[in-house]
């Protein structure tokens, strides 16, 4: 069926000369021979659609053919042929059959390559062959009916590419048209960015709300047109959206996908095991800076100029830059006894680096979290003495050698910015904070409570401190950001003195006996306060007990 189908295109005078062909019982020659195996290759092919882009899946060491005709009638009929491999290198020719009748017209490439052969039967021939992962074109000038046969073969793996085949020229084209000069210049490089520019493509002058520019940014390598990206990408076990249809269209993102839209700008990231995988649409810039990379790290860089409308690209010549070195971190000296106050910034995720030179064996590091979370890794000459998670007050006290170096090295592990003070001191020297409890909670009693009083209690110590009390009048919006957005730092000084209930001194030898209870009258009933303790040492120096919000009854 597939064989009476072929023959319907072939026209009466090429049917004719085919089939006498074909006709030849045994052949006399290895050349006819192979002609005779040529026509049977046409005999097993598929026709290939004119005017529009195919895929075509290709099984390794397996050839797939394909055929189109040019008509009888055309004078000088040109046509074109457009290949992209989307993965491994692959092989392509096109052989061309040609009728004994059919007149040759000086100067006709084809017509030469086929002379060539024209020993053995005048009439089959090839005449373009290639073999790699570039994008090719192949452009024929027909002057009489011929039939044309394309044969794919991937030795590598099982691949798939794209093939467009037009014998219209005149009607413009699916592709996009790249500049006379395609690179990609890369005219600024930072530690975390690199900027690109490229010449503008003439299809965006003609044809500019349907076109528009793409970047891809990778650390692996460049690549040579749009689907071999989308194939790697994949084939690192994500999806893609369907081709740089990333047209701003809505479509669903994998988990290890994440979008950015700004300034009209779309950005997919995909975090892949051989790193991170970005594209980029920014309409038809032709400048672009690639922002949040990594210092000291190579990355490659491709431009595709997109046609949205049939989804077709065409590659600029992909580039590489090595982003600069990070700085080495500004590095503050501690001084004995002196509090440094240290605020981090959580979006950029940087150390902050301390350097203390010890001038005593025993050294006595004290950290006071004001805001956020922090992690505080501390080394000595080089070596890892402490690292770990700040919560609340937190001391390290550590043994070594006269003029050992410490480095103490902060970072916030949150995005929101974090804060801290710390302090460096010889193990003798007057402690910067009081003498704490062993819980800084603050209880309420809900069997005490009443409309108009609250009653509260807090642990003590040993030793002899002042103790002051504060209480805020809040709404129910207020809770989470005086719980976890307070400054825990921040001493008595930055409340009002309206908010001022108390101050009292208590200490008790027995631990067991070191709590205090204070009941605060003068409320009303029904609402939300915030009650807090601050505990003052001999430095004047306080700490702030966690805060407590308690609603007082509403009927009593």
């Amino acid at each position: 069926l597939k064989m009476s189908w072929f023959w319907l295109y072939l026209p009466l005078h090429l049917l004719t000369a085919t089939c006498l062909c074909y006709s030849i019982k045994a052949p006399t020659t290895s050349s006819q021979q192979s002609f005779k195996t040529d026509l049977f290759n046409f005999y097993h092919s598929l026709i290939l659609a004119d005017g529009k882009e195919t895929t075509i899946h290709l099984l390794k060491d397996i050839p797939k053919r394909y055929y189109f005709v040019v008509e009888e009638g055309r004078v000088l009929a040109p046509f074109s042929i457009t290949v992209t491999p989307c993965d491994v290198p692959i092989e392509w020719s096109i052989l061309v059959y040609k009728s004994p009748s059919a007149k040759a017209t000086p100067g006709d490439p084809d017509t030469q390559e086929v002379s060539k052969s024209h020993k053995a039967s005048g009439m089959v021939s090839t005449i373009f062959n290639y073999k790699g992962n570039s994008v090719e074109t192949y452009m024929g000038m027909s002057s009489h009916s011929a039939l044309y046969l394309l044969e794919f073969l991937s030795t590598e793996r099982d691949t798939h590419i794209t093939v467009y085949l037009t014998t219209d020229t005149t009607s413009g084209h699916l592709y996009p048209e790249l500049p006379m000069d395609p690179r990609i210049d890369v005219i600024g490089i930072g530690h975390t960015t690199v900027t690109l520019t490229w010449k503008h493509s003439p299809s965006v002058l003609q044809h500019g709300e349907s076109i528009q520019y793409c970047l891809l940014v990778n650390e692996k390598h460049n690549y040579k047109s749009l689907c071999a990206a989308e194939t790697a990408i994949r084939s690192s076990g994500m999806k893609l959206p369907p081709t740089l249809a990333l047209s701003l269209s809505p479509y669903l993102l994998e988990p290890q996908q994440v979008m950015i839209l700004s300034n009209s700008e779309l950005s997919i990231i995909n975090k892949v095991s051989s790193g991170e995988v970005r594209q980029v649409c920014m309409g038809t810039k032709n400048t672009y800076t690639v922002p949040n990379l990594s210092p000291s790290t190579q990355y490659y860089f491709d431009v595709f100029i997109v046609n949205l409308l049939t989804n077709a690209s065409a590659a600029y010549t992909g580039t590489f830059a090595r982003t600069l070195e990070e700085p080495e971190p500004k590095v503050t000296e501690l001084k004995d006894g002196k509090v440094v106050h240290v605020v981090l910034d959580g979006k950029k995720q940087k150390f902050y680096s301390l350097q203390y030179q010890a001038r005593h064996k025993k050294i006595h590091f004290t950290f006071q979290l004001c805001q956020g979370q922090i992690q505080v890794h501390i080394t000595r000459n080089g070596k890892t003495v402490a690292s770990e998670n700040l919560s609340g007050l937190r001391y390290f006290s550590l043994k070594g050698k006269l003029l050992d170096t410490y480095l103490v090295q902060l970072r916030s592990t949150e995005e929101s910015n974090s804060s801290v003070k710390v302090q460096a001191s010889p193990h003798f020297h007057k402690p910067l904070f009081p003498l704490l409890p062993e819980s800084l909670k603050i209880k309420s009693f809900s069997k005490l409570r009443t409309c108009r009083s609250v009653t509260i209690a807090w642990l003590g110590t040993q030793e002899e401190s002042k103790y002051c009390v504060y209480r805020k009048r809040i709404e129910e919006d207020q809770i989470w950001r005086e719980l976890q957005g307070a400054d825990r730092c921040s001493g008595p000084e930055s409340r009002h003195k309206s908010e001022k209930v108390l101050c009292k001194y208590f200490y008790d030898l027995n631990l067991q006996r070191a709590v205090t209870t204070e009941t605060i009258k003068g409320l009303e009933a029904g609402t939300l306060y915030l009650f807090d303790v601050y505990l003052f040492g001999p430095s004047g120096i306080p700490v702030r007990y966690h805060s407590k919000v308690v609603r007082t009854r509403k009927k009593c």
